[in-house]
């Protein structure tokens, strides 16, 4: 062995050594920090915050900033300390909060212990750590009210939450976990008006953006997947192939609103996807219908979920946040009422 390639070949083994050995320093000072700082807070929960002087409770913690800083340095301002003190509130000192201060960075779990609902935050914690998302993603997805354009949100609490523990025990992710609607398609940089062509290359050359989107580990298979069914020529806008959910996944991209014979020519997709295309041990394709625009009463009615087949708007300029939210707001409402409506 040459010198040069054995020195080469010994500096990278080495390299790996120390950077594995620093990430599990890493881990191991994050996780004892975020330990700290729960119970800093709950000290300060327990002694000061219970009183029922609020203007006490306020000198008390500046009081207690100054001194540490002058002791500690920086990292003790009033607001970091009321973050300790949001922590402690937020999460009990339970098994599962030890999991997540080993899991997670401290960054990371202050964006997630602001989240009021539990399932809501239970939620981006799972995401968050089966997609390895930093701060700055994780807060990203909750800016863009990932959680509300997810169809989990439009279940009763009782099946968000058995969803939620068959992917936190199990591992095992439900496409309801998934898929979304809307979607945000702004990146694409169309203009007011586009034909389906324009869409589908448009995204073909933003692909990255739009799998970021649609979200982790899908993979993109065929752009105009050609099928025949006897002797015609059918087309796939798009094919991905969704790892953690094991399935193919075939999009059809329309510029109005959904139409009822949209599910016929999906459902035609899928059985020939299912029959020609399927290999052992993958699981039943999904459709995705991307839509200018909905029909709700047509979804509703035509049942689509026993089809496997998904149906959502795209949005190719951002709405109003607030007036999204309501919308979204509004869906999930409608949703979870005919969810528990009682059978005839």
């Amino acid at each position: 062995m040459e010198l040069s390639k054995y020195e080469d070949k010994l500096y990278s083994e080495i390299k790996k050594l120390i950077d594995s050995s620093r990430s599990r320093v890493a881990a191991i000072v994050n996780s004892e920090i975020t330990d700290l700082y729960w119970k800093v807070g709950r000290h300060i929960n327990e002694n000061v915050l219970n009183n029922e002087r609020a203007a006490y409770g306020k000198q008390i913690i500046r009081y207690l900033s100054e001194k540490l800083t002058r002791e500690y340095g920086r990292g003790w301002s009033e607001k970091q300390l009321r973050h300790c003190t949001h922590l402690a509130l937020t999460f009990p000192y339970d098994e599962k909060f030890s999991a997540l201060r080993r899991e997670l960075n401290w960054t990371c779990i202050k964006a997630l212990m602001y989240i009021d609902e539990p399932l809501k935050r239970e939620f981006y914690i799972e995401m968050c750590k089966m997609n390895h998302w930093n701060t700055r993603t994780l807060q990203n997805r909750i800016n863009s009210m990932l959680y509300e354009r997810t169809a989990i949100s439009k279940k009763p609490d009782d099946l968000i939450v058995q969803d939620l523990t068959s992917l936190q025990e199990e591992n095992k992710l439900t496409p309801d976990l998934v898929f979304r609607d809307p979607y945000f398609l702004d990146y694409l940089g169309l203009a007011d008006t586009y034909s389906e062509k324009d869409l589908e290359s448009a995204i073909i050359a933003e692909l990255q953006q739009f799998i970021i989107e649609l979200g982790s580990d899908f993979a993109f298979m065929a752009r105009q997947k050609r099928i025949i069914i006897d002797n015609e020529d059918y087309y796939i806008d798009l094919l991905f192939f969704r790892r953690r959910l094991k399935c193919l996944v075939a999009i059809d991209l329309k510029l109005g609103k959904f139409e009822a014979a949209h599910k016929g020519q999906m459902e035609l997709y899928l059985r020939w996807l299912e029959k020609y295309e399927m290999v052992e041990r993958e699981n039943q394709p999904i459709g995705l219908i991307l839509c200018s625009g909905k029909n709700e009463e047509h979804v509703e009615l035509m049942k689509l979920d026993e089809s496997n087949i998904r149906v959502a708007e795209y949005m190719t300029k951002l709405p109003d946040m607030k007036l999204l939210e309501e919308k979204l707001k509004q869906s999930i409402e409608r949703a979870r009422k005919r969810l528990v409506q009682p059978l005839d």
